[in-house]
């Protein structure tokens, strides 16, 4: 279970809402990541007075787990282009105001969308990957049996841009170039996944951060976090010396321009 809130409070600082932005993420960070670590779970369904639970949007279909990024209201909106395919489920039990901390998603389960709420693909893009409900795009955040970051995220095929945004609020400073963009897919699709709470334990999520926005072809867009003072990104890859380079050159092309 650290392993599920871990991943919960570190979406919650890259998946910011229009009226949250990214800083506010910073302190909450900390100081919930140490809370959740050090606390005894509760029993399922017994929730300690007045425990108010800060779900992300998310939902579980075929042992995945998905979620919806909000845009930054700062950054201009492509039109986003969905075709829904096929069903692959619905929601069955909503979380919101009913699970408490320590409850395990299952499949069906959602955080804010209604019951009865439908599940499809996206045609042309691998179910693995990406899934619509509601009308939203959800990006898939946690696959057991993905080892690698290529495996979670088979993206590589599908990214249009991928961006450098402020730390303030998230608008876009900074465009990857082709060349980097085709080689950062590259390497980071090869990279293994690791144990989060591991990389935790000792340190990985610690000192200066970059958000990293990255837009697919339908325009659909989704963030990442990467500690360059330790060359880790918030999903639990080590990055090897040449993901690294590239990330410090576009970030010296940023300061340059």
């Amino acid at each position: 279970m650290k392993r599920f809130y871990l991943l919960l409070f570190i979406f919650l600082l890259v998946a910011c809402s229009a009226d949250q932005p990214a800083q506010d993420f910073t302190q909450k960070l900390s100081n919930t990541l140490e809370k959740h670590l050090s606390n005894e779970p509760t029993s399922e369904g017994e929730c300690p007075p007045n425990t108010i639970i800060e779900w992300l949007d998310v939902v579980m279909i075929e042992d995945i787990q998905y979620e919806y990024y909000h845009p930054y209201p700062s950054n201009d909106s492509s039109t986003i282009a969905m075709e829904k395919g096929r069903e692959l489920g619905e929601v069955t039990y909503k979380m919101a105001e009913q699970a408490c901390t320590d409850y395990q998603i299952k499949n069906g389960d959602a955080a804010y969308l209604e019951i009865g709420t439908k599940v499809y693909e996206i045609k042309g893009y691998p179910t693995n990957f990406i899934v619509s409900a509601d009308e939203r795009a959800y990006i898939v955040t946690e696959n057991k049996q993905a080892k690698t970051v290529g495996e979670l995220y088979p993206m590589q095929a599908f990214v249009k841009n991928i961006y450098i945004q402020s730390e303030e609020d998230g608008k876009r400073l900074h465009t990857f170039s082709e060349a980097n963009r085709d080689r950062f897919l590259s390497i980071i699709s090869e990279l293994p996944l690791e144990n989060i709470d591991s990389l935790y334990g000792v340190g990985k999520f610690e000192g200066d951060r970059v958000f990293i926005e990255i837009e697919l072809d339908n325009g659909i867009t989704f963030s990442q976090l990467y500690w360059s003072d330790t060359n880790t990104f918030h999903l639990g890859a080590i990055g090897n010396e040449e993901i690294k380079q590239i990330i410090d050159s576009e970030i010296i092309n940023m300061n340059e321009s």
